[in-house]
């Protein structure tokens, strides 16, 4: 390095040292300091309109309803079902030899005519259950004295739930194996199947205990993928308002009967002894277990004509061939000693065909045929319930209120009460900001302010008064408020992934997008709260525009799909979950009487301003 390189470092070093030895000095401490944060309250109207859907699409629903329910307030609804029926395979072969190889002339002896024999058809669709066992204790949820003590007593005979699983004892009985000795002083419980299980049944509405006329019919109309009013170029959709029974496409009652359901687990035992265990009865023993479900027996002589005598023809070649052979089921419930209102799990529904057949016996000696004989064979095949899986749903005699409010929001004024109800398909519409002028208006206010946005939200009060005439029949956990122009979720929704830490909780993800029921200091429930704050933000900034919103029932937060509905010879996205549930609740609106003005809707934001 040269001299005068080694001299503009030294000039350039005392400058170093002397910015680095400054003080520090924050910026704009002095103007914070200064700055008044004042939080307030806003409170702007918002214009609620009542609405009905005429009807709506029911078909690809994930499950199915069936039932009476006549609600004091949204009158009665009725649910029927309708589907296709699929073959588990193509050209399905029953018993050991397909019909093909049965019918060869040929020098083989056990190519013999099977004579396939049906001797029980039953219809199958489960109910939905709850297994939630949070403790792990072996004691699910429902039946347990505290679900979150691994080490609590649910049957109070001195040993602990976990305990009683872990020995082979049943933890919700002192004495699980009958004999009169209490499991903590009985050292032998071995007569307990420790395989058997109580279940938590869901989504039934009414008395459990109402009996009811049960009928299932052959379908004769052919439900086609394809819409024939499209010249089938367009998928085919079906409709609540669709009866075809009452249409005439009802042919062989396959079943017609007094039934009452069953909620505990159904149990078979083995049908025949093993000689090889002298000492034990098989037929006393469980060999299958099936989950509470409604289970009826169907006509033998249907299935065996339609099914199993259709083996290697043309009718069981293929799934199209199947349905245009077998069109349906249609089953129906009415004559109900009470309300009893069921959401059942259609997507694991079938039909299970039991048959005998003469098979074959080589008597293990494949090269002598001297010993060789027939016996009788068991076997069995399932029908799906698939396809095309439609609800029938009629709803009439509401209140003559519904009707009312319905013909203020068609002609354009605020409804006064707000009537929200799953199976009726009412609903509401909802314009923040209150009308349109005055919605401009206080938009540009607001967008001129200098705020802080820091919470907005929706509150919804209930009408306990209304309430006190369907208590006993129950009322909505959950709501749903979503862009009712295209059925999607709003921002709020779509952000917020809290979860409950209780899986048992109906309303236990979204919690701060809310929609959640809440009780007051006396038990009752008295509102719904939604938080938008999102929503109100992308408003008030121009980044979104302020679209009508839907408020609907709900019976599964986390399902956003959407259905076709009218609406006054409109149609429109409906939320499927919607559809889902025969319960309602009456709210107040955005313009109820005097007395009941401090429980109208209304979009508080909560804001600071500096």
């Amino acid at each position: 390095m040269d001299f005068k390189g080694f001299l503009r470092i030294l000039l350039f070093c005392p400058l170093i040292f002397v910015y680095c030895s400054k003080e520090f000095h924050p910026v704009g401490v002095s103007i914070l300091n200064e700055t008044v944060f004042d939080s307030n309250k806003l409170e702007t109207p918002i214009y609620s309109y009542q609405k009905k859907t005429d009807f709506f699409q029911t078909d690809g629903l994930p499950l199915a309803q069936l039932g009476e329910i006549n609600h004091p307030i949204f009158g009665l609804s009725k649910a029927s079902i309708t589907s296709q029926l699929a073959i588990p395979i193509s050209n399905p072969v029953f018993g050991d030899i397909s019909e093909q190889n049965e019918n060869q002339n040929n020098d083989d002896p056990s190519k013999i005519t099977e004579n396939e024999t049906v001797t029980q058809v039953y219809l199958e669709i489960p109910f939905f259950n709850n297994l939630n066992d949070r403790d792990s204790d072996g004691v699910i949820d429902e039946f347990d004295i505290d679900p979150n003590d691994p080490l609590s007593d649910s049957d109070s005979d001195g040993v602990a739930d976990y305990l009683e699983t872990q020995d082979g004892s049943n933890p919700l009985s002192q004495d699980s194996d009958n004999d009169g000795i209490l499991d903590g002083d009985d050292q032998d419980n071995s007569g307990y199947d420790v395989e058997n299980k109580v279940y938590q049944i869901d989504s039934i509405f009414g008395n459990r205990d109402a009996s009811f006329k049960l009928k299932v019919y052959e379908l004769t109309y052919y439900l086609s993928s394809l819409d024939p009013g499209s010249n089938f170029e367009s998928i085919n959709k079906f409709y609540s308002n669709r009866d075809f029974f009452d249409e005439g496409f009802s042919g062989e009652i396959l079943y017609d009967s007094i039934y009452s359901l069953d909620f505990n687990e159904l149990r078979f035992n083995f049908s025949e002894d093993d000689s090889s265990t002298p000492d034990v009865n098989e037929r006393e023993k469980v060999e299958s277990r099936l989950t509470p479900r409604i289970r009826v027996p169907l006509n033998k002589n249907f299935f065996q004509t339609n099914f199993l005598d259709k083996e290697g023809s043309q009718e069981l070649e293929n799934q199209d061939n199947f349905s245009n052979h077998l069109k349906g089921i249609i089953i129906r419930a009415e004559d109900f000693s009470d309300n009893l209102y069921m959401l059942l799990d259609i997507s694991q529904a079938n039909i299970k065909v039991e048959y005998e057949y003469d098979k074959y016996n080589k008597n293990g000696t494949e090269d002598d045929t001297s010993d060789d004989f027939i016996e009788k064979g068991n076997k069995s095949i399932p029908i799906n319930l698939g396809g095309f899986k439609i609800n029938t749903i009629f709803n009439n005699n509401y209140d003559q209120e519904i009707e009312n409010q319905i013909s203020l929001s068609n002609g354009g004024d605020p409804a006064s009460k707000i009537y929200l109800s799953g199976s009726s398909g009412l609903h509401c519409k909802l314009n923040l900001f209150s009308s349109e002028k005055e919605s401009s208006i206080i938009l540009n206010d607001l967008r001129n302010s200098n705020w802080l946005i820091n919470e907005a939200s929706i509150n919804l009060y209930i009408d306990q008064f209304n309430f006190s005439l369907y208590s006993d029949l129950g009322i909505i956990n959950r709501l749903y408020l979503y862009n009712y122009d295209d059925s999607n979720p709003l921002n709020d929704y779509v952000v917020d992934e809290t979860v409950s830490q209780n899986p048992d909780e109906i309303q236990n993800t979204k919690l701060y997008y809310g929609g959640i029921l809440e009780y007051d200091d006396n038990g009752l429930p008295y509102r719904y709260k939604f938080r938008i704050t999102d929503h109100i933000k992308r408003i008030i900034r121009n980044d979104s525009t302020n679209v009508e919103l839907g408020l609907v029932v709900t019976s599964n937060i986390d399902d956003i799909s959407y259905r076709a509905a009218m609406v006054s010879d409109q149609i429109i996205k409906y939320p499927s979950a919607a559809i889902l549930n025969p319960l309602g609740v009456v709210l107040y609106g955005s313009h109820p009487e005097e007395e009941n003005n401090s429980n109208k809707i209304q979009l508080e934001i909560f804001y600071t301003e500096f």
